[in-house]
């Protein structure tokens, strides 16, 4: 037997008023109203539930007994009702998002960690994966990467300004090797190489000079998928290294690392997160995508 939750509670609201004038005028609705809705309770349940008099109203035996069974359930579902009505008014759930380390570590935790105190119900997951994974398939609710690679179908929101990869090596390495003048000079180089995960080939560097772009495959000891490796193994000697310009700008000015082919180097376009157009936007994604905005 299905019972109606509005003839329950206001069972429970003229049994403790012990009058249907005064249920009536603290619920907002008519007389007739509730004491209709108690009829129907009492006439599905077989059960008398209140005893009507001209000038009060009180509950039975088995009505005390119906009232001590159902009033604490009813209050549970109050309350949890109520605990879900303050998600209304402030973003909760969990946010996955896909990016490369290096858009983790410059753009997206910079911004994210002096926001997400304030929001103990929103879960983030940050992937770290330096390829161009589908985040449809994968089921991720974002991605961030280059704007040059972003899919047409996708809603995309500036987070980070433009950027460069530049080359570098260790004083140590240019002692024992020339310096390239050229890209195609970097054939002759041992280069720490990175291996595209989602297209599972290695990363040809990109250089562009007057208009000419030009991509070469390199070759080296080490294949690393992780920035501050591929910067600890550069300073190291191991050979030269294809990263950005902000994570090695101070090792370049302290003399750590030499940088080489500058004016090869183009800018990229910055980092985007970009989501499906046709996926709603949630109130926690919101608030992601409004704490990375790019300002």
């Amino acid at each position: 037997m299905q019972e109606d939750y509005n003839e329950l509670f206001w069972f429970t609201v003229v049994a403790r008023e012990r009058s249907f004038t005064r249920a009536a005028a603290l619920l907002g609705v008519s007389q007739s109203t509730i004491s209709n809705a108690v009829k129907r309770l009492e006439e599905r349940l077989g059960l008398r539930l209140l005893i009507r008099t001209t000038r009060s109203v009180s509950t039975t035996e088995v009505g005390d007994k119906f009232l001590s069974a159902i009033r604490p359930r009813l209050e549970d579902i109050n309350a949890d009702i109520a605990d879900l009505m303050r998600y209304r008014d402030r973003p909760f759930g969990t946010v996955r998002i896909n990016l490369s380390d290096y858009a983790l570590e410059s753009v997206v935790w910079p911004k994210l960690r002096g926001v997400l105190q304030d929001y103990p119900d929103v879960n983030v997951e940050l992937y770290c994966d330096n390829g161009i994974s589908d985040i449809i398939e994968e089921r991720f609710d974002a991605g961030i990467r280059l704007g040059e690679r972003l899919d047409k179908d996708m809603i995309a929101v500036r987070v980070g300004e433009n950027w460069r990869l530049v080359v570098v090596g260790s004083p140590r390495y240019f002692e024992l090797n020339p310096i390239p003048s050229t890209p195609q000079d970097l054939a002759a180089h041992k280069c720490i190489n990175t291996r595209q995960h989602s297209a599972g080939g290695l990363y040809a560097w990109e250089f562009e000079k007057d208009g000419k772009e030009i991509r070469v495959r390199v070759n080296g000891q080490l294949t690393i998928n992780h920035g501050p490796s591929m910067l600890d193994a550069a300073l190291r000697g191991y050979g030269l290294a294809f990263l950005p310009e902000s994570l090695v700008a101070d090792r370049i000015e302290r003399g750590d690392l030499v940088q080489v082919l500058d004016d090869w180097c183009p800018l990229f376009e910055g980092y985007y997160l970009y989501y499906p157009n046709r996926r709603e936007k949630n109130p926690a994604l919101s608030l992601i995508v409004d704490a990375l905005r790019a300002k």
